[in-house]
């Protein structure tokens, strides 16, 4: 098997990036001086928007759950349902940020100073780099989700956190990863600082701790006062930090909730793991939560300094960005490095720049080397498909060459030649139907398992085969189903699940794509859009009989028919096949035509005017 996936390489590069050009820096000092909600500043072309710690210990104290979680999906709609899991259920997000947010949304001029500088900016696009730290950074986040989903004209939106409580479950991290958004944030965590792991534990484990810790954040409290409540914090989440490392990230567990005593918070984006030798850079889920764990054990040093570094540290990112700044995201020189490869190599020194002490390097580099092989395997079987879809393909092209077929030799479409299955040709197809139809089902299968890398669905070389395949195959599909006598209606009874996630996929796509403007077709699709359009036309052939037999409520079933087939002419959304002489369609609308035409002499409709014409033709 290949070496797995590198799992610092592109974090670096941005990390780097951050360093070199002194945007850590900027952002901290921003924070610092930060007392409002927040702060909008533009400094060399870069808009920086600044949300400070939160200065109320209620704002993060959430009583109504467990873990302070709750859905994204408020009664107001701020976030859209892009923001859901892999399940179609909405993203959770810690409840405290999310009303912080939703607070500054609708009683500041956050989304006014945020508008007028995109204005400003007309058609040059311009980095907005959302700064938060603590609390302030779960804001951050939770602001640059937002305007990423919004796709704010002219804005490129970047997010860097200091000390950031995490923020969202595992469907908020499959969202993030499906909209391709993980490389917008970046999340610095000092070795010791208790607050980016705290969510981890319940509320109850920590809220009486932190309660009296908080003022000496705020400078009212000394050290002195508040050392037996910093090490009951200290001891209870270790606890659950600890279990959530060695329980590893379960996604399944999580969402179908056999794992109820583990906290739903997971990271997402690039995090920088900082100590006193450097910094480096993770991104992948389950290999931060353990080293969340890890780089908190020492030997180093005593239990009463990490006690108070757990503590000091969090309000004191300036040293860190000093000491990043001085190692250039490196790790230190170490010994006994002529018997490892240069791949372990390098994940040793980039846990040294952690802070990851020797007792504990043999179980992060494991967590790494896990975490990058079980991304490898997922790489691996996306490069397997891509072969298979070459094979795959052959089969779409002797499909294409039926449908070609049918309509200049025979004068048919290929839907209804292919349900009467009079011809060899016939058969054929069916052969290559079937073969298409294993090659997404097993897809489908691999990706309900997770074996596909988290964005799959959103790759457009596979939203743009499944939509294609779906388009031309799934007629093929109705026709067989409705071949065999007796059969309800395909939409509610027959239609295969491959058919409806790749439809969803799609849909999902084109939320983003539609957000950038789509020009209208000035000629008729070569294939439906709709793949469902021959079950519509088989149910309203059945709908006509049934109000030739006396029942009216199909009447309505029909209109909302013509209806949806007029639309879909107005936007070239239907093939011309459609309209061949002895189409199940046509057959269709001559009987309808005539039905209504017997009882209303003048009888007319868009639908009408449109096939008297024949203007379906331009």
């Amino acid at each position: 098997m290949d070496s797995p996936t590198p799992p610092f390489t592109v974090a670096q590069e941005i990390a780097s990036f951050l360093v070199s050009y002194g945007i850590l820096s900027k952002a901290w000092g921003f924070l610092g001086s930060n007392t409002e909600s927040f702060i909008l500043k533009e400094v060399e072309g870069i808009a920086y928007v600044a949300f400070p710690s939160f200065h109320d210990i209620e704002d993060f104290i959430v009583k109504e759950s467990k873990y302070g979680e709750g859905n994204i999906q408020t009664d107001n709609k701020v976030f859209s349902d892009c923001l859901k899991g892999n399940d179609d259920k909405p993203a959770l997000v810690h409840q405290g940020a999310l009303k912080l947010f939703l607070h500054i949304l609708k009683n500041t001029d956050f989304e006014a100073e945020l508008q007028s500088y995109t204005d400003r900016k007309q058609k040059k696009l311009k980095p907005i780099i959302f700064v938060g730290h603590s609390l302030g950074g779960a804001v951050a986040t939770l602001a640059t989700l937002w305007v990423l989903e919004k796709r704010v004209r002219n804005s490129s939106p970047f997010c860097i956190t200091f000390g950031c409580p995490l923020v969202g479950d595992v469907r908020l991290v499959e969202a993030v990863r499906r909209e391709n958004w993980a490389g917008n944030f970046c999340h610095l965590i000092s070795k010791y600082d208790i607050v980016p792991r705290m969510l981890l534990a319940p509320f109850q484990s920590i809220v009486k701790p932190l309660t009296a810790i908080f003022p000496y954040w705020q400078g009212i409290l000394p050290y002195s006062f508040i050392q037996d409540d910093c090490r009951t914090l200290l001891e209870n989440v270790l606890k659950y930090t600890s279990t959530e490392a060695n329980n590893g990230l379960d996604p399944i567990k999580v969402l179908d909730g056999t794992n109820d005593e583990s906290s739903p918070y997971r990271p997402f984006g690039t995090y920088m793991l900082c100590s006193s030798h450097g910094a480096a850079c993770v991104e992948n889920s389950e290999a931060v939560l353990n080293l969340l764990h890890c780089t908190m054990q020492s030997q180093e040093k005593s239990s009463d300094d990490i006690v108070r570094a757990c503590i000091s540290e969090h309000s004191d990112y300036g040293s860190v960005l000093e000491h990043v700044r001085q190692y250039s995201i490196s790790g230190r020189e170490i010994g006994n490095s002529n018997s490892e490869s240069s791949y372990t190599m390098g994940i040793l020194l980039q846990l040294q720049a952690m802070g990851v002490e020797i007792q504990n390097v043999e179980y992060a580099k494991n967590a790494l080397l896990k975490a990058g092989t079980v991304e490898n395997i997922h790489n691996m079987n996306v490069s397997k498909l891509a072969i298979d879809l070459s094979v795959a393909q052959r089969s779409m092209t002797e499909l294409e060459w039926y449908k070609e077929h049918c309509e200049s030799e025979d004068g048919i479409t290929y839907y209804d030649s292919f349900k009467e299955k009079n011809d060899r040709k016939d058969s054929r197809s069916n052969v290559n139907r079937e073969k298409l139809l294993r090659f997404w089902d097993g897809i489908i299968e691999m990706w309900e398992s997770n074996e596909l890398p988290c964005d799959f669905q959103s790759q457009n070389k596979w939203i743009n085969a499944g939509n294609t395949y779906r388009k031309l195959v799934e007629p093929l599909d109705i026709a067989h189903y409705y071949n065999r006598p007796g059969n309800s209606n395909y939409l509610s009874a027959g239609r295969p699940n491959r058919h409806k996630i790749l439809q969803k996929w799609m849909e999902e796509k084109e939320k983003t794509r539609g957000s950038r403007g789509q020009r209208p077709r000035t000629k008729p699709t070569a294939l439906t859009e709709d793949s469902c359009l021959w079950a519509y036309v088989e149910e309203a052939r059945r709908d006509l009989e049934n109000l030739k037999q006396g029942q009216p409520q199909s009447l309505g079933n029909l209109e909302e028919f013509e209806d949806n087939v007029t639309r879909m002419i107005n936007t070239r959304s239907i093939s011309l096949d459609v309209f061949l002489e002895t189409s199940s369609f046509m057959t269709w609308w001559e009987e309808w035509k005539g039905y209504n035409k017997k009882q209303y002499s003048t009888w007319s409709s868009p639908l009408y005017e449109i096939m008297q014409s024949e203007s379906w033709k331009v």
